[in-house]
């Protein structure tokens, strides 16, 4: 199929840029009303078998690519500042084709939003001010959405299963936003944010990262935040995973912490996921901080647990695989109950300045802490 573009982009630019195709299916775009801002944002509007990625290849910071509802084989790319990705709700699906030769499909992703690296990861150029909103990427080998190396990136409104490893994720990014997305029966975490997911090091700040409102289920693990910091996760649910909510770092410096986990529901999170490589059994446990420095768990309502994992438990503190020690955790304010083989657990031998206060709770491990 041959999608053709206006050869230039007028001064005075259309709200809608009309994209036609040389087979027959529906418009691939559709014409916009007269009257337009001048040299205002475009917006493409794209139909199911017609090409995401031209929309996309062809937009410029501030432009919309809009999906009609429909389903629309094939992985995307995000590579370009300030564009928006946006979709109808439920009703627009991105799944994989097996013809797609993109390098974001041969990853094995279906939305990818990509800055650049060098190869000891280190940022070379970062994209700014993307969104992708309101579809479903289901189905993919490793991950619905991909983003590295990015700043002010928003995902919302966004629907990711069935997908292999990570529903969502984001490494060595800053300002991110994940907020009112649902993430169920991925083959890892639901909600992923990380430095890198194959790199030690220290960790990275987020300057701000805010993850919200978000519905995590079915997954390894429904919200993992590995060897990062300065970051919020406010008002999340996360129910059926084999893990809650699992803060990671290790002996890198800087620690990875300096965040708060709060006001979240996290309950009955009892699957039961087998050993990994440098990870324990996985079943019953709430929240989960390892490794990790200054981190606030507060008004959590963490509930319904059981497992026999060495992490099992309401809200555990666990040290890292390297045996890093947790350092001035405070985890106040929250109610526990009905969490086997308990509602708090300090496990974590070495351990210092952790401190529990004004829980709402009935067991703890040791004693004394509810």
């Amino acid at each position: 199929m041959t999608v053709l573009l206006a050869p230039t982009r007028p001064l005075v630019r259309a709200a809608v840029v009309l994209l036609s195709c040389t087979v027959s299916v529906p418009l691939a775009l559709t014409a916009a009303p007269a009257a337009a801002a001048p040299t205002g944002p475009a917006v493409y509007r794209v139909a199911p078998g017609a090409s995401v990625q031209a929309a996309l290849d062809a937009a410029v910071p501030g432009d919309v690519v809009e999906l009609a509802a429909g389903r629309y084989p094939g992985s995307v790319t995000l590579a370009t500042d300030g564009v928006t990705l946006r979709g109808q709700g439920a009703a627009t699906v991105l799944v994989p084709d097996p013809a797609d030769r993109s390098a974001c499909a041969r990853a094995g992703n279906g939305v990818c939003v990509t800055g650049s690296s060098d190869d000891q990861g280190v940022p070379v150029r970062t994209l700014s001010g993307v969104a992708v909103e309101s579809l479903t990427v289901a189905g993919f080998p490793r991950n619905g959405i991909g983003a590295a190396v990015t700043d002010r990136l928003t995902v919302r409104r966004v629907a990711v299963h069935d997908n292999g490893m990570q529903g969502i994720s984001v490494e060595m990014s800053t300002r991110t936003v994940l907020t009112d997305n649902e993430a169920r029966d991925n083959g890892q975490a639901g909600i992923f944010v990380a430095n890198w997911y194959d790199r030690k090091g220290g960790a990275l700040e987020t300057r701000g990262t805010e993850v919200s409102e978000n519905r995590l289920s079915g997954n390894r693990i429904g919200l993992q935040l590995r060897r990062v910091r300065g970051l919020t996760v406010e008002a999340n649910l996360a129910y059926g995973n084999c893990g809650g909510v699992f803060v990671v770092g290790d002996d890198g410096v800087p620690r990875a912490g300096a965040l708060t986990v709060r006001d979240n529901v996290v309950r009955a999170n009892n699957r039961y996921c087998p050993p990994i490589p440098r990870l324990d059994s996985v079943q019953g446990t709430g929240i989960l901080l390892t490794g990790t420095e200054d981190v606030t768990v507060s008004g959590n309502q963490v509930s319904d647990h059981s497992g026999t994992s060495p992490m099992s438990g309401g809200v555990v503190l666990y040290p890292s695989v390297v045996g890093a020690p947790n350092a001035r955790a405070t985890v106040t304010g929250n109610a526990l109950r009905d969490n086997l083989p308990t509602d708090l657990a300090d496990r974590d031998p070495h351990g210092t300045g952790n401190a529990f206060t004004g829980n709402a709770c009935r067991t703890s491990e040791p004693t004394g802490l509810c």
